[in-house]
């Protein structure tokens, strides 16, 4: 419902849903004075911006590591899972846009705190933190493990001598206070969107090198230095089959492509906030906003993964990156896609940085206005933080895989769909009624996703086996 229907409850049943898809989220001015609410501002971002801003958000790093996921799964049962998740990702957010809807509400917190008061504000406000937080630490462990490969190689340097300049805890220190923060520290989140797009557009490009490689890669590989990589080579090689392409393929890393699939696509901590900034806001306009990005962004992940898979085959690295530096370490191309993945997940930092601090904002302030010194002295914290965790945690793979099992089915399963069963007026939509019952369903599903997500991480802690995998 609209804002001025605050307490769920309206008078006027027939064509409510109608009402709900096309009035404007903020009404405008109609010459009666409606109560404030800490959201009720009028939205300047544009569609176009908006879409670049939700596209940034939902591509990250994992997009190095889904070719790697499709050699573990094979084309055709790839496809069908990429296809799943990202339509159950669409529903996610059509769930979170109708509950917001109906109580005039665009914070994720909030509407938590609608559907089971202080303590849904504070487990919704957590789980966003903790994802995100593992997220923003994935973008800066990539900075600090290519932007010396880079830095090297533009000084034509064979290997690293030890200068500080190619010191990866420098230099996110450097890019941290040099560039993220400057950007995180903007009042609105729309204002990014010209970031959003120049980090779309590198990743375009590395798209089109992907594509561009798979034509200019001989197959058996040419490896150029003695790596594993080598050793996967030659076993394929023994059995005839290396340069072939699997349609159904199930080994001991496919458990893993369905969290990293699903990490790949979380976006909904910031469908709100850019909800709040839509300009012309309706749910039908930030739905459509949704559909489109959502599309975008599996297109890009499937031609990825597909012309990275068929480059390398077996021999693909869970960084694919990685792959083509062991096939040639001075190609001039993958250079350049190295600096452009860089750009692309610096650029990303600050836009998931502004659901951290607004979680923050409405677990410690909830009643207080927008004041400069908390909005940067959040801002910086947080930044400092994730600098510590990726300057002295050696590897946080494992903890990306926890917060992977854990945070991500909240976010897009389990938090939508009990949200919408409880914020739903009954006498709108029963317990029993569709909707509400498809609701639970999927909600029960995020649950047994994160159980059985969970399981295969411990087992994998326990046994001791190696895994490799993608984060968001």
């Amino acid at each position: 419902m609209e804002l001025h229907k605050m307490n769920g409850h309206s008078s006027i049943n027939d064509g409510f849903d109608n009402l709900a898809e096309q009035e404007e989220f903020l009404p405008q001015k109609t010459g009666v004075k409606k109560e404030m609410h800490f959201t009720d501002f009028e939205g300047k971002t544009s569609f176009g911006m908006s879409i670049f801003n939700l596209s940034n958000a939902i591509m990250g790093s994992g997009i190095l590591g889904l070719a790697f996921a499709m050699s573990n799964t094979g084309v055709i049962l790839f496809i069908i899972l990429l296809v799943c998740i990202a339509i159950l990702s669409a529903y996610s957010i059509h769930l979170l846009l109708k509950s917001a809807g109906f109580v005039g509400i665009r914070a994720y917190e909030q509407l938590g705190n609608r559907a089971f008061g202080p303590p849904g504000k504070i487990l919704a406000a957590c789980v966003i933190t903790i994802h995100n937080i593992g997220a923003m630490s994935s973008y800066l462990f990539i900075v600090k493990s290519e932007l010396p490969l880079v830095i090297q190689a533009f000084l034509g340097k064979h290997e690293n001598t030890g200068e500080w300049f190619l010191n990866g805890n420098y230099l996110i220190i450097i890019v941290s206070i040099a560039i993220i923060l400057p950007l995180a520290l903007m009042k609105q989140l729309g204002y990014l969107g010209y970031t959003s797009g120049f980090s779309l557009s590198c990743m375009v490009f590395f798209l089109i090198s992907v594509i561009y490689k798979k034509f200019n890669t001989p197959c058996p590989l040419e490896i150029h230095n003695a790596t594993p990589i080598a050793e996967i080579h030659t076993s394929f090689n023994e059995t005839g089959d290396f340069c072939e392409a699997k349609l159904f393929t199930v080994n001991s890393q496919t458990v893993y492509t369905i969290p990293i699939l699903a990490f790949a696509f979380v976006c909904h901590p910031e469908v709100l906030p850019i909800y709040t900034e839509l300009r012309h806001a309706t749910k039908k306009r930030m739905q459509a906003v949704a559909n489109v990005s959502i599309l975008a962004m599996f297109v890009m992940y499937l031609l990825t993964a597909l012309f990275g898979y068929l480059t390398f085959f077996g021999a693909v690295e869970s960084e694919l990156l990685h792959t083509y530096s062991r096939v040639d370490t001075l190609d001039v191309l993958i250079l350049c896609v190295r600096l452009a993945v860089l750009i692309a997940v610096t650029l990303t930092v600050p836009v998931v940085l502004f659901p951290i601090r607004r979680a923050l904002l409405q677990i410690f302030f909830p009643e207080k206005p927008f004041h400069w010194a908390r909005h940067i002295l959040i801002a910086f914290c947080l930044i400092f933080v994730v600098n510590l965790l990726v300057i002295f945690v050696p590897s946080i793979r494992d903890i990306f895989g926890l917060i992977g099992a854990t945070s991500a089915p909240s976010l897009i399963f389990i938090l939508p769909g009990i949200f919408y069963i409880r914020i739903v007026p009954v006498d709108q939509e029963p317990l029993l009624s569709r909707s509400k019952i498809q609701a639970a369903c999927f909600a029960a599903l995020g649950f047994i996703f994160m159980v059985m997500s969970l399981s295969f991480i411990i087992n994998d802690w326990v046994s001791g086996e190696s895994r490799s995998g993608g984060g968001h």
